[in-house]
């Protein structure tokens, strides 16, 4: 066996626990991971902690294990330094650094087509922000902003912030931010927002800056049901709302009777897994990674990175996000040297 790795499981709702496990011998394609740091979602993995996933929903990457009905090992947002290589890898080599699509793990053996190649001269901390990045990404690309569309965009967690800068990126002349903490307020103007209000401002605020007409683009990433009702409400006539958040097991309620028919309103699903058709031929999976992976040492990244906890405290980690989501950003673990 290749050794004893540290990993973080749920055994139930709102309980997690570091357990010890043993690793797999690195067969020929796979490789050996040493994690650096890895980083916490407060969207899907927070649901997954609270058990607000339905408990027969399938685990959708080859990493995790468990079931969402508990316990499970879930995570999705390594990086790593690579330990070992299988003799038939030769994209990677040992030291090279990379990002896997794995649960918090000291150390991990995965077929060498998981990892996604890091710069040599980025901080491996930023390459926590890979998931997050191509999930906005794909927000972006759903949205199809048009140059000199008005958007807001509900949530400024780490998505919501990643889709604020994206949208000014391509274009967008004009975004909105809303969100409850103040903290993710000041974080989304320093980013590229025009303004930022709470949610019992918005409305006023929307039509103030979109002359009465409403905006053309609204990204739900707040993942509050209700503000799917007030992303409705903000956009005009043939608006486009793109839903970034996954609500869960929570109820949703929305205002379908009067306005979304009669003004054509769009409502759009967005999820990573998946690129929209209308991309057409020239956009695939690897060219979204390369972008991604392009956009780390461009977007603003390091200030989103509010707490470093070592694996040992992820209990701790998982009650401070849990109980002040508005006082948190990205909350990363660190491992051998990284650990503060």
């Amino acid at each position: 066996m290749a050794g004893i790795a540290e990993a973080v499981w749920f055994e139930a709702a709102r309980s997690a626990a570091v357990r010890r496990e043993s690793l797999p011998d690195v067969g020929p394609s796979d490789i050996r991971v040493r994690s650096l740091y890895s980083g916490i979602s407060q969207g899907t993995e927070m649901l997954v902690y609270r058990g607000e996933v339905p408990a027969d929903t399938a685990l959708d990457l080859p990493t995790l294990e468990g079931s969402f009905g508990f316990p499970v090992k879930y995570g999705y947002a390594g990086v790593g330094c690579v330990a070992e290589v299988g003799g038939e890898v030769t994209a990677v080599r040992v030291g090279d650094r990379v990002f896997v699509h794995h649960p918090h793990q000291s150390e991990y053996v995965v077929p060498a087509k998981l990892a996604v190649p890091l710069p040599a001269d980025l901080d491996p901390a930023l390459g926590v922000f890979f998931a997050n990045v191509e999930t906005a990404l794909n927000v972006v690309l759903d949205a199809h902003p048009h140059l000199g569309d008005s958007a807001a965009v509900f949530g400024q967690g780490v998505v919501g912030l990643l889709v604020t800068q994206l949208l000014r990126r391509a274009g967008v002349s004009s975004v909105v931010t809303i969100d409850p903490s103040a903290a993710r307020r000041c974080l989304s103007l320093r980013v590229g927002a025009d303004s930022s209000v709470g949610p019992e401002s918005a409305a006023e605020l929307i039509r103030d800056i979109a002359a009465g007409r409403g905006t053309d683009l609204a990204i739900e990433a707040s993942g509050n049901p209700a503000a799917l009702g007030a992303a409705l409400d903000a956009v005009g006539v043939e608006g486009t709302v793109v839903v970034a958040s996954w609500y869960g097991t929570k109820p949703v309620s929305l205002p379908l009777g009067d306005r979304f028919h009669r003004d054509r309103l769009r409502l759009v699903s967005s999820q990573v897994g998946k690129l929209s058709p209308a991309l057409g031929p020239g956009w695939d999976r690897g060219r979204r990674t390369r972008l991604s992976v392009g956009l780390l040492s461009q977007l603003t990244l390091d200030p989103l990175i509010t707490h470093r906890f070592a694996l040992r405290s992820a209990p701790e980690a998982y009650r401070l996000v849990d109980r002040c989501p508005g006082d948190t950003g990205q909350v990363i673990f660190t491992y051998g040297e990284g650990n503060v």
